[in-house]
């Protein structure tokens, strides 16, 4: 992953470190944007997430793509843009039942997705992977 610090600096001191749709949808018009959605509708609160621990230095697994598709890690992907961190991409296979959206047309809602047993355990999962207590993981997420 590679992070750029100047564009971070900019953003929290911008936006209060708090990321919402419009937000979003100002950064998916920059060139960073290489990839489509194979989701119509992405949690905003899971993004806020991942980007404040990309942001203070946690790795993630690679995202899963199919020619220009992400397959799996949308909400990684998104994070990664705003954090201005390179994520890696491994290869992926659609099946016939995948759509493909523009980017304007997926919609990024304010609900929370994950049950706060799920949010524990992902949190597990990242110290683990990043070799961090979780309470560094907990407190990078308040």
């Amino acid at each position: 992953m590679k992070y750029n610090k100047t564009s971070h600096k900019n953003y929290e001191k911008n936006n209060m470190g708090y990321i919402n749709s419009e937000i979003i949808s100002e950064y998916l018009k920059s060139e960073r944007v290489k990839l489509l959605s194979t989701h119509n509708k992405l949690s905003i609160p899971i993004i806020n997430r991942m980007y404040r621990k990309m942001v203070n230095g946690i790795n993630f697994d690679n995202i899963k793509v199919c020619d220009n598709l992400i397959i799996d890690g949308h909400h990684r992907y998104i994070s990664s843009i705003l954090a201005d961190i390179d994520l890696g991409w491994i290869p992926s296979c659609k099946t016939s039942a995948t759509n493909v959206y523009d980017w304007t047309n997926v919609e990024f809602v304010d609900e929370e997705w994950d049950t706060e047993l799920k949010i524990q355990r992902m949190n597990e999962l990242d110290a683990e992977f990043n070799n961090i207590s979780i309470e560094k993981i907990t407190e990078m997420t308040k």
